[in-house]
């Protein structure tokens, strides 16, 4: 069969499941997640007022989840229009996070290029607004505080799994074949040779998406498809690939670290610049 015809039997077979799948199961998990999320925000602020260090800390916990969440999450579902079935539905929600995008075009410029990302374009930082509503939150909670520490609040809960997101970008496509533009294979090849799934992990998954951690190939096979639906088909697309003889990969955290360690110079310094590589997206 036909590399094509690989693609669009898996498509419906994919299809199928999506089909029989509830609005809960198609969208109403994630925007739980994501409402959630929100709803969480005032309990982190209070926790920031306790004199605890321990309810401190669980509050700089809070929102550094809630923010990951939000910006990541929310924002990754919200660009591939996946909160929602309806267009207009899809542009409200992408205004909505639109103020975390930039930092979601830097997780897709990683994911595409390793290194190569200090060569891509950016929008630069999230915008001054959320900031400065974040330290009036912070100047209402923590009054007894002086500017410096409730700076150092803000940092850390912005900070909190920043490493954790990188290295997942990285980690999901280093030493996996890329393609320059004029010998790109059909799209199934290319996406399951230069794509990884990483194990599952609570606080990633929750933070960051079942499609950018346990269920990157389903993403990028399906990029509409939410959170919870690409791990509703995961063991559909493992099991057509593998019967169809095509590359599904998997690979653990300590595996992927070791492989950047030891490759480090290869991977990350010497890269390609990212315009010369057919992106994944």
């Amino acid at each position: 069969m036909e590399p094509a015809g690989l693609h669009g039997e898996l498509e419906a077979l994919v299809q199928a499941v999506v089909r029989a799948s509830s609005w809960w199961e198609r969208h109403g998990v994630d925007c739980a997640i994501l409402a959630l999320s929100l709803l969480a925000l005032p309990a982190g602020f209070l926790c920031l007022r306790s004199e605890n260090a321990l309810i401190f800390a669980l509050g700089i916990t809070i929102l550094g989840v809630c923010h990951y969440t939000l910006t990541v999450k929310g924002s990754h579902l919200a660009t591939h229009g996946a909160l929602t079935e309806s267009k207009h539905w899809s542009r409200i929600w992408a205004l909505f996070f639109v103020e975390s995008e930039a930092g979601e075009k830097l997780g897709y410029a990683v994911r595409m290029g390793g290194a190569a990302v200090t060569k891509a374009e950016s929008n630069g930082p999230v915008p001054v607004f959320t900031d400065s509503t974040e330290m009036l939150l912070l100047d209402q909670n923590v009054p007894a505080r002086p500017l410096p520490p409730r700076l150092a609040c803000m940092l850390v809960t912005r900070s909190l799994l920043a490493h954790p997101y990188l290295h997942v970008n990285i980690f999901q496509h280093i030493g996996l074949p890329m393609f320059s533009r004029d010998k790109k294979p059909q799209r199934i090849h290319m996406m399951s040779l230069g794509v990884l799934n990483l194990p599952r992990l609570p606080v990633l998954d929750w933070a960051f998406g079942h499609s950018i951690i346990s269920c990157h190939v389903e993403h990028h096979f399906f990029p509409r498809l939410s959170d919870n639906m690409c791990l509703k088909v995961k063991p559909v697309v493992s099991q057509f690939l593998k019967e169809k003889q095509l590359p599904y990969n998997e690979d653990s955290y300590l595996a992927r670290f070791r492989l950047f360690l030891n490759r480090y110079e290869e991977f990350m310094v010497q890269a390609p610049p990212i315009t010369e590589l057919v992106g994944l997206q």
